[in-house]
C-alpha cells in the first residue's frame, strides 16, 4: 500500500489549488473561515461558478459531463476546496440523487435531470425521514398511489436539510405494503411547486430553520418521474446512502477546522494549556487516522483492487470528530461562544477585544454539529452494520 502521491498528483493538486483560490469568492471564503452563515445565494453562487468549470460534479463520469477523475483526484480537489475556504458543495443534487440517475435512471430522465445539477441551477433536497422513519428507513409511510399515469402522494417528510430552498426532492415513498416494508418502496422525483406540497421549517437549537417538514396533500406526480421499478427503491435507496455516509465524514473540513481550533486557543490564551493542548493532540492523532483510512480506500482503487467497504466507518469517526472540534471550540473561548446574534455579526460586531476569526459563534456550531451521529443512519446503527461485516 502506497500513501504517496505521485508528481503527476501533485502537479493535479497545484492546478486545483491555483484555480480554486483565483475563482472562490472571497466574501465567502471569509464567512466559512469564521463560520458565519451562509445563505442561499452563497451557497449556490459558489455551485454555479464549478458547475461552469464542470466541476460541480466532480465525481462523475465523462459520459455524463463530469471530469472522469479518479479517486485520487477526487480527494485532492475535495481537500484542496476545503482548505481555500469555500462551501460544502450542497450535496443532495451531484452527490447523492444524480449517482441514482445515473446508474438506474433511463436516458430520458438523465438528459432531463443530470444538466440542471452539473450547472448548479436546480436545488435538489432529500425526502426520506419521516416520523417514526428515521434510523428504521424501511418503515416509511408517506404513499404514492399509482392511477394511470401519475401516482398521487400523501404523507409527511421530517428534518429535510435546507428543504426551504427546494425546488425537487428525491421520495422513498410505500408503493405497496406487501411482504417484507423494503420490497414496497420506490423511487420517486418530485418538483416541489406542485400543488399541493407545502414545507415548514423547524427551528434549530442555533436559531436556523436548517430543517423542515415536507408536506403532501394529494400531490400529483407524473409516473415517468420513477427511477427504476416500482417497488424497487430500497436498493437505489442503499446506493445512495453509501454517498451520503462517505461524504458526512468529510476528513478535509476536519483538518481545516482543527487548524482553525488552534488559532481559536492561541486567542484565547488556553493553548499553552497543558490538558487542553493534550485534547488538541488527541483530535489530531485521530483526524490523522481517519485521513490514512481515506488513502487506504484510495489506494486500494487506484491500485485495482476491491475497495474497502467502509462508508458506515468513515461515517461514524468523521461524524465523532466534528463534534469534539466544535465542542473544544467552545471550551476554548469559554463565554465568548455563547451570544450569536447574526445581526450584529454581519454588521461588522464582534465584540470589545477579539476578532471576527475567534469570535464566531461557537456555541451555535457546537448545538448545530450534535445531529451528526444521527443522520445518515445512526452511529449506533453503524456499529451494528460494521460489527456483521467483521464478525459475520
Amino acid at each position: 500500500m502506497d500513501l504517496a502521491f505521485t508528481p503527476e498528483e501533485q502537479a493535479f493538486r497545484e492546478e486545483i489549488r491555483a484555480w480554486v483560490r483565483s475563482h472562490l469568492p472571497a466574501d465567502i471564503s471569509q464567512k466559512v473561515f469564521n463560520a458565519q452563515r451562509l445563505g442561499r445565494d452563497d451557497m449556490q453562487r459558489w455551485a454555479k461558478i464549478l458547475g461552469k468549470k464542470g466541476w460541480l460534479g466532480w465525481g462523475w463520469p465523462k459520459e455524463f459531463g463530469g471530469p472522469g477523475w479518479n479517486a485520487v483526484q477526487k480527494h485532492l480537489f475535495e481537500e484542496e476546496c476545503a482548505l481555500a475556504g469555500s462551501p460544502r458543495v450542497v450535496p443532495f443534487g451531484p452527490v447523492m440523487v444524480a449517482p441514482v440517475i445515473m446508474a438506474f435512471g433511463n436516458a430520458e430522465q438523465q438528459q432531463r435531470f443530470l444538466p440542471g445539477i452539473a450547472s448548479g441551477e436546480v436545488w435538489w433536497s432529500q425526502g426520506y425521514s419521516e416520523p417514526g422513519s428515521g434510523s428504521d428507513l424501511a418503515s416509511v409511510k408517506c404513499k404514492a398511489e399509482r392511477r394511470g399515469d401519475k401516482y398521487i402522494v400523501n404523507g409527511q417528510k421530517t428534518w429535510t436539510t435546507l428543504g426551504q430552498y427546494g425546488e425537487w426532492i428525491f421520495c422513498l415513498v410505500r408503493t405497496s405494503n406487501e411482504g417484507k416494508p423494503q420490497t414496497g418502496i420506490s423511487f420517486l422525483l418530485i418538483d416541489m411547486k406542485s400543488p399541493g406540497v407545502s414545507v415548514r421549517p423547524i427551528v434549530l437549537m442555533d436559531g436556523e430553520p436548517e430543517v423542515n417538514e415536507v408536506w403532501f396533500d394529494n400531490v400529483e406526480v407524473p409516473a415517468h418521474n420513477l427511477i427504476g421499478e416500482e417497488n424497487k427503491g430500497w436498493t437505489y435507496a442503499k446506493h445512495l446512502l453509501s454517498h451520503e455516509r462517505t461524504n458526512i465524514a468529510d476528513v478535509n473540513r476536519a483538518k481545516r477546522e482543527l487548524e482553525r481550533l488552534k488559532r481559536i486557543a492561541k486567542a484565547e490564551g488556553v493553548y499553552d494549556d497543558q490538558r487542553f493542548r493534550d485534547e488538541v493532540a488527541k483530535l489530531e492523532v485521530d483526524v490523522v487516522a481517519l485521513e490514512m483510512l481515506v488513502l487506504r480506500v484510495l489506494s486500494a482503487e487506484k491500485s485495482g483492487k476491491q475497495s474497502l467497504d467502509i462508508a458506515g466507518l468513515l461515517k461514524i469517526r468523521g461524524s465523532e470528530i466534528q463534534q469534539r472540534y466544535t465542542e473544544l471550540m467552545m471550551l476554548a473561548a469559554g463565554p465568548s461562544s455563547l451570544p450569536f446574534i447574526y445581526e450584529a455579526m454581519e454588521a461588522g460586531w464582534q465584540g470589545d477585544h477579539v476578532g471576527p476569526a475567534h469570535c464566531a459563534p461557537l456555541a451555535a456550531n457546537y448545538f448545530n454539529m450534535r445531529k451528526t451521529t444521527i443522520y445518515g443512519g445512526s452511529n449506533e446503527v453503524q456499529r451494528n452494520i460494521v460489527s456483521q461485516v467483521v464478525l459475520g
